[in-house]
């Protein structure tokens, strides 16, 4: 195979594997009543509560109006609380309600039986290459836009 069309196919079979992955999870949190982007969202808050909607934003790489939409639709399901920041008044911090937590807990485990479940066979030698490739065609992706 020469390099163009080795490097077509290393993009083509990207494209389908997350397609599919989103699929498959968006599947699964919509049956949970959730969008996958506020799944995301509470997945997030389960590693980092009480981070400001600004972080968030930009660890999930979405707009701020964005990102306060999302906030809005969780705060109405009960899901997350909005605190102020000592000595901003404008900042808030996100956490989670105890209904959330829970919720966040399945979630994460669903990710993590997807996880397997995609990598089955997968050699661990090849899956440290695969993160080295795909870690640098990001940076490339970040510096082309």
């Amino acid at each position: 195979m020469d390099v163009t069309a080795a490097r077509t196919a290393f993009v083509d079979q990207l494209t389908k594997v997350n397609r599919k992955m989103r699929t498959l999870f968006d599947a699964r949190v919509r049956s949970q009543g959730l969008t996958l982007s506020r799944a995301r969202l509470l997945m997030h808050l389960a590693k980092q509560e009480g981070a400001t909607q600004s972080e968030l934003a930009e660890a999930l790489e979405v707009e701020q109006p964005s990102m306060v939409s999302l906030i809005d639709a969780l705060e109405k399901k009960g899901f997350v609380t909005r605190q102020s920041v000592e000595g901003d008044r404008r900042a808030k911090r996100i956490f989670l309600t105890e209904t959330a937590r829970r919720e966040a807990e399945t979630i994460l485990d669903y990710a993590d039986e997807l996880r397997e479940q995609v990598l089955l066979g997968v050699d661990e030698r090849d899956l440290e290459v695969a993160t080295r490739v795909l870690t640098q065609v990001a940076r490339n992706v970040g510096a082309a836009g």
